[in-house]
C-alpha cells in the first residue's frame, strides 16, 4: 500500500533537496543551471505524478542539454551535472512516504559530489545547511515524532555534532594519498589557462578567465612588479598559425644558470589545473617538490596538478647562462615556416643588413609598436600571412599577437628567439599581504638568444604606450560596471581582499594539509617517520576515542531526566519485574503493588507503604522535605523480598 505524505512534509523534503542541489549549481554553466532551476520548480509544483511518456520526454531532453552543454563528453563535470539533473527531476514523482526516502537519499549525494569539482569554503558553507536540512526532514518522515521544528532541529544538530570527532580524526590521522583511492575520472573540459599551444582564439579563452591560478607571497624582499614574470611551458615551433612546445626539450635537463645579482624566495599556492606545468619566478634557481626543471627552465610535475600545490622558490633575475646553445636548439630557435610572412622576412634581413646587433634590432622593432600599434583583445582575424597582417594591415592585437611577430621577425633576422607563455601583474591583497594571479593575468613574451648572456627576456607588449591601449579586460569589465560608482567599487575592495584572504587560509590549513603536515603533526607524540601501519593504528585510536565520545554523548543524551522519584520508583517496577511481576500499562502503581503484595509473606506491608507514600507525592500533590524525598528514595530502591506465600 503506498502511504502518501501530506503537503507541509512534501514541502520539507522539496526544501532539503533544493539546499543539496545549490552547491552543484554554483559548478554547472549558467544557462544550464537556469534550466535547471525551471525544471525543479515545475516538478515542486505539480500536485500529481506526470504521464511516464511525458515524463520520459523531459528527462531525455535534459539530458541531452547536460551532455551539450559539455560537448558530448563524459567526464567528472559531465557527471556531477547529470546527477544534478537527475535530482531536479526527482520531485516529479515524490508523493509518496517512500518517495520522500528515496528524494532524501539521493539528495545527500549532491553536495558530496560538489567536492569533487570545488573543496572551498562556500561548498562546505553550502553542504552542511543541506546535511541539516535533510535530516530535519528526514525526521519528519517518522510518524508521530517530532511533528513541530524545534525537537527536529534539535535531533538535526546532534546527529551533526556526533559526526564531528569522527571527521576530525579521519581528517588529521588517515593516511594522506597522492591520488584518490576511487581513481577520479578528468574534466570534460580542461580548464582555461597556459597549455602546450599557443594561437589567438585558444588565447581569447585564457584572458576572459576570471579564476585563480595561483597565490604568491615573497619571502623577505619584494621585487618590482618589473620582475614579476611567473615562467610557464616556453613554445618554440611555429607553424605560421600556432606556437608549440618542442618535445625534446621538455624531456632534457634544466641548463645551468650562475646567480648574479640579489636573490628572491617565495611561496605559491597553486590551483589545480590538471597538467603538469608549474610557474615559477624568472629566472628559477630551485624547483617545487616532486617537480623537475626541464630544458626550457620550465617547472614541470611528476604528476598531473589534480589537487592544491604549495611550494617555496628562489630565483634570480639577473641569472646568467653559463653553457653556450647547442646546436639542434639553435636550429629549431631559427627555424620558420616556408612561404608564410613573405614582408616580415624581408624587412628583417633589410635592418639585419644595416645592423645586425639583436639589441639594435630590438629597439628598432619596439619603436615600430610604439608608434604604430594598439592593444586591444577585440583584434580583428588574418589570413594565411598572420605575422604580415599584423605588422601592415591591422596593427592591433594582444600579448599573442606582439610576441608571435617579435619572434618571427627576429629568427628572419638570425636572432634564435623563443616564445615564454606565463602570468604578469596581478592583484596585491593588502589584507594577506600577498599576490593574487588569474586567468585573465596570462600573458606572452620572448627571449632572445645574447652571446655571453644566454636567453634575455624581452616583452614587446610593454613597448605599447598607455594611451594606445584601447581595451583589455578590466577595461570591458570597467564598462559593464560603469553602473557603480568608483568610490562604491573602492569601498568594495576591502571585502574582496578579505574574502580573498579567507579563501587562502582554508587553502593553507584546510586543502594544503599533505603528508609533511600531518608527520608535523605526529611528531609531539614521539612519531618523527610515520609509517602507513603506524598512521593505520593513530587512525585506529583515534576513532576509538571518537567513537568512545560520540557513545557518551548519545548515553548522556537519552539519560533519564525524571526527577530522582520517579526514577526510583521505575527502579521498583524493574526489579519487580525480574521477580515475575510485570506491571501493565494502564495500572496505577498502587494496584499493582497491591497485586504483589497478596502474593508476599511479611513484605507486603512495606511494599504497600512506600508506593502509598509514593502515589501521594506523584498524584495527590503531597509535598515532601528532602529528607522525606531522600528517606522514600531509600526505601523504593532498597525493597528486597526475602519470602513468597506458599501456593
Amino acid at each position: 500500500m503506498v502511504e502518501p505524505i501530506d503537503r507541509a512534509t512534501r514541502r520539507w523534503c522539496l526544501l532539503a533537496a533544493a539546499a543539496c542541489a545549490l552547491p552543484l549549481l554554483m559548478l554547472v554553466p549558467g544557462w544550464l543551471a537556469a534550466v535547471l532551476v525551471a525544471t525543479g520548480l515545475l516538478a515542486a509544483y505539480s500536485e500529481r505524478p506526470w504521464p511516464a511518456w511525458m515524463r520520459l520526454l523531459l528527462t531525455l531532453t535534459i539530458g541531452g542539454l547536460v551532455l551539450g552543454a559539455y560537448g558530448f563528453r563524459i567526464g567528472r563535470d559531465t557527471s556531477c551535472a547529470g546527477l544534478l539533473a537527475m535530482l531536479m527531476l526527482k520531485p516529479f514523482e515524490t508523493h509518496s512516504l517512500r518517495d520522500a526516502h528515496s528524494l532524501l537519499g539521493f539528495s545527500l549525494f549532491a553536495p558530496f559530489a560538489a567536492f569533487l569539482q570545488d573543496q572551498g569554503p562556500l561548498s562546505l558553507s553550502l553542504a552542511l545547511p543541506a546535511v541539516a536540512l535533510s535530516l530535519i526532514a528526514w525526521s519528519r518522515l517518522v510518524p508521530g515524532k517530532h511533528a513541530s521544528l524545534v525537537p527536529s532541529v534539535r535531533q538535526a544538530a546532534a546527529s551533526l555534532a556526533m559526526a564531528v570527532p569522527m571527521a576530525l580524526a579521519g581528517f588529521w590521522l588517515f593516511p594522506r594519498l597522492a591520488t584518490p583511492l576511487w581513481g577520479l575520472p578528468e574534466n570534460s573540459f580542461s580548464r582555461a589557462g597556459l597549455g602546450d599551444r599557443m594561437t589567438p582564439n585558444e588565447w581569447l579563452d585564457a584572458l576572459v578567465d576570471d579564476s585563480a591560478a595561483f597565490r604568491a607571497r615573497f619571502i623577505g624582499n619584494t621585487p618590482p612588479r618589473t620582475q614579476m614574470y611567473w615562467r610557464g611551458p616556453v613554445l618554440v615551433h611555429f607553424d605560421g598559425e600556432a606556437w608549440t612546445r618542442d618535445i625534446g626539450a621538455i624531456s632534457m635537463p634544466g641548463p645551468a644558470l650562475q646567480s648574479t645579482g640579489a636573490t628572491i624566495r617565495y611561496e605559491v599556492m597553486f590551483e589545480p589545473t590538471e597538467r603538469r606545468d608549474l610557474v615559477v619566478l624568472d629566472l628559477p634557481l630551485t624547483t617545487p617538490p616532486q617537480s623537475q626543471l626541464n630544458g626550457e627552465l620550465t617547472a614541470v610535475s611528476a604528476e598531473p596538478v589534480n589537487n592544491l600545490v604549495r611550494y617555496v622558490g628562489e630565483s634570480a633575475p639577473q641569472a646568467r647562462f653559463t653553457d653556450p646553445l647547442p646546436g639542434w636548439q639553435r636550429r629549431v630557435a631559427l627555424s620558420l615556416p616556408p612561404g608564410h610572412d613573405p614582408r616580415t622576412i624581408a624587412m628583417a634581413r633589410q635592418w639585419q643588413s644595416e645592423d645586425p646587433d639583436p639589441l639594435v634590432l630590438t629597439r628598432r622593432f619596439m619603436a615600430m609598436l610604439e608608434s604604430d600599434f594598439k592593444y586591444t583583445i577585440s583584434a580583428p582575424p588574418v589570413g594565411f600571412n598572420a605575422t604580415d597582417d599584423f605588422l601592415f594591415e591591422t596593427k592591433l592585437g594582444f600579448c599573442q599577437h606582439f610576441s608571435s611577430a617579435y619572434a618571427v621577425f627576429m629568427r628572419a633576422a638570425g636572432v634564435p628567439t623563443r616564445v615564454v607563455t606565463g602570468y604578469v601583474g596581478g592583484h596585491y591583497n593588502k589584507i594577506g599581504k600577498y599576490w593574487l594571479l588569474k586567468g585573465k593575468d596570462a600573458h606572452a613574451w620572448n627571449e632572445i638568444w645574447l652571446e655571453g648572456r644566454g636567453w634575455v627576456r624581452v616583452d614587446p607588449t610593454a613597448a605599447i604606450a598607455p594611451e594606445n591601449i584601447l581595451d583589455t579586460l578590466d577595461d570591458l569589465q570597467a564598462r559593464q560596471e560603469a553602473g557603480l560608482a568608483g568610490a562604491a567599487a573602492g569601498m568594495l575592495e576591502p571585502m574582496f581582499d578579505g574574502t580573498d584572504f579567507l579563501r587562502r587560509q582554508w587553502n593553507q590549513l584546510v586543502l594544503g594539509f599533505n603528508a609533511a603536515r600531518q608527520q608535523n603533526l605526529l611528531r609531539p607524540i614521539g612519531i618523527d617517520e610515520a609509517q602507513a601501519w603506524q598512521l593505520v593504528t593513530a587512525f585506529g585510536i583515534g576513532s576509538a576515542l571518537a567513537l568512545g565520545l560520540t557513545l557518551w554523548f548519545l548515553l548522556h543524551q537519552h539519560r533519564d531526566r525524571s526527577p530522582p522519584l520517579v526514577q526510583a520508583w521505575r527502579a521498583l517496577v524493574k526489579s519487580l519485574r525480574r521477580a515475575g511481576w510485570t506491571k501493565e500499562p494502564s495500572e496505577p502503581p498502587l494496584s499493582f503493588t497491591r497485586r504483589v503484595a497478596a502474593e508476599l509473606a511479611s513484605d507486603g506491608p512495606a511494599l504497600i507503604s512506600v508506593s502509598q507514600r509514593y502515589t501521594d507525592w506523584r498524584y495527590a500533590g503531597r509535598e515532601l522535605t528532602d529528607e522525606e524525598q531522600k528517606a522514600l528514595i531509600r526505601g523504593l530502591r532498597g525493597f528486597r523480598i526475602t519470602r513468597r506465600n506458599r501456593p
